[in-house]
């Protein structure tokens, strides 16, 4: 069977180099006679493995020494927890520009730790179809958070905001990780599930400035707790090794690419065949968001009835292409063109549309 065109919104589709190197390892990893998932994460072997994918995300993302990379598990969720744990205490709060559901969730994080959070801005007044333009900290700001790219709404941040001197920015990355240069000095932390753009699901990658994590409070529960992480090389625990691993071998496959550039242009070729389907439709096609503030990743946009979305999804997966249904909060269609989709998949997509269109329209 041939592979179908997956715009699965995550778990999501892998570069198909990677599957098939990964294929090659899974039972005899260069010789060892065991395969990857199988090797002690104390071995000088996988040791290798997670030092390489460590130093492949500063290579790509251009930091020095005055940053750290962790491997963790919880996905993004557990992020939303541990922020707060480690940053925002003695009485310092909580900033947050609400964007979407992933936002929402990080903020009731907060609230049920018992810790003030303040909304600097937020997009619900328009069921977040667009990107704040402004924000206001609160007194005594421990950091600002925000959501890079909203999945679900299909917005994304196309500029990095401008705080003020002193506070922290972090930023949820999940769903626009490495999918284009950014100034990564800019922020103090970054973190992202895998699962979109860089790997399997089962690992968060976490950027961190050690001056920013030098700050974090201190006692608390040890898989909580940032430095422990950090003083002991994502290892405080056994890792999820295999995750890792797979990690390493998309960012060896972004940077044979030719890295960040590279990648922002296929991405924003694959974007443009799809919003230019649903711009030419003369309304068929419906976008749901600000065009200035339209996500590279997740492409978003309704039809005239409920019905007619289901048959469009319908058809489009007897055509071989997946993943096309919005998600159960905002109905809909939606195709998620991350770093591994194919060009030739989003063009497909969009002579779909095309077809679709003449025939129902």
């Amino acid at each position: 069977m041939e592979r179908v065109h997956n715009f699965n919104a995550g778990p999501a589709v892998l570069p198909e180099e990677v599957l098939l190197e990964a294929q090659a390892d899974l039972f005899n990893y260069k010789g060892m006679g065991l395969s990857v998932m199988e090797m002690s994460h104390r071995s000088k072997e996988y040791q290798a493995i997670i030092d390489e994918t460590h130093a492949a995300v500063k290579r790509i993302y251009n930091l020095g020494d005055d940053y750290d990379v962790l491997f963790l598990q919880g996905g993004a969720s557990m992020q939303f927890l541990m922020v707060p744990m480690n940053f925002a205490h003695e009485g310092k709060i909580a900033n947050i520009i609400h964007t979407g559901v992933w936002s929402k969730k990080a903020i009731g994080e907060i609230k049920k730790l018992g810790l003030p959070v303040h909304l600097a801005a937020s997009s619900e007044d328009k069921n977040h179809s667009y990107i704040p333009k402004t924000h206001t900290l609160s007194e005594n700001p421990a950091y600002l958070h925000i959501t890079t790219n909203n999945t679900i709404y299909g917005t994304e941040w196309h500029h990095d905001p401008e705080v003020q001197a002193g506070v922290p920015l972090i930023a949820d990355m999940s769903s626009n990780f490495m999918s284009k240069p950014i100034d990564a000095q800019k922020y103090s932390m970054i973190y992202a599930g895998a699962q979109k753009n860089v790997g399997p699901a089962g690992v968060v990658v976490v950027i961190i400035k050690k001056d920013f994590l030098a700050t974090a409070k201190e006692g608390l529960p040890s898989m909580m707790d940032y430095n422990v992480a950090a003083k002991n090389g994502s290892m405080f625990n056994t890792p999820p090794t295999f995750t890792i691993y797979m990690v390493g071998l998309v960012l060896k496959w972004i940077e044979a690419m030719g890295g960040l550039d590279k990648v922002a242009l296929n991405n924003q070729a694959k974007a443009k065949y799809i919003y230019d389907a649903i711009d030419n439709s003369n309304g068929f096609y419906r976008g749901t968001v600000d065009k200035e503030d339209r996500s590279l990743m997740n492409i978003t946009f309704r039809m005239a009835t409920e019905d007619m979305e289901a048959l469009f999804i319908s058809e489009a997966k007897k055509a071989g292409m997946i993943g096309l249904k919005g998600h159960r909060l905002s109905g809909g269609c939606r195709a998620s063109t991350y770093n591994s989709l194919p060009l030739p998949a989003a063009h497909a997509l969009a002579q779909f549309m095309g077809e679709f269109m003449k025939k129902n329209g």
